[in-house]
């Protein structure tokens, strides 16, 4: 029983460290990925897909992004609001490699559609900065 508590005793920290850098993470890619939507509101279409993960570029070519985001962005208008609705750490994703991702849900407003939900996964590279490795909106 002692063990028992004593290997409690030794985890309990462990896992506040854990969470403690798991929260540092997610408010860096959180920042990340507001400052790369703030390219897209500002119509900079091609230097949102510059500063993207490497992952993402090799997902789309920049003409591509290009032209999806005139198609669906554009016609929302401005930006009115957007809200961190939550965000969630993951080691793992789906048709994606082992790694650091924060994926970023996002209640937004535009000026043409007054209720949208902006999903971001950001990914950290190997430099250590959080980059979009991909992204929704709805």
């Amino acid at each position: 029983m002692k063990s028992f508590i004593l290997s409690i005793m030794l985890v309990l920290p462990l896992m506040s460290l854990a969470d403690e850098a798991n929260s540092e993470a997610v408010s860096a890619a959180q920042a990340a990925a507001i400052e790369w939507l703030s390219l897209t509101d500002q119509g900079q279409f091609e230097l949102s897909w510059d500063k993207a993960a490497p992952l993402f570029q090799a997902g789309v070519t920049k003409s591509d992004w290009q032209r999806s985001l005139n198609a669906v962005r554009l016609p929302l208008g401005e930006l009115m609001s957007r809200e961190v609705a939550k965000s969630d750490y993951r080691t793992t994703l789906a048709g994606a490699p082992d790694g650091e991702y924060v994926v970023v849900t996002l209640n937004s407003s535009f000026a043409h559609k007054a209720r949208a939900v902006e999903t971001v996964t950001t990914m950290r590279a190997p430099e250590g900065d959080w980059r979009v490795a991909g992204y929704f909106i709805r």
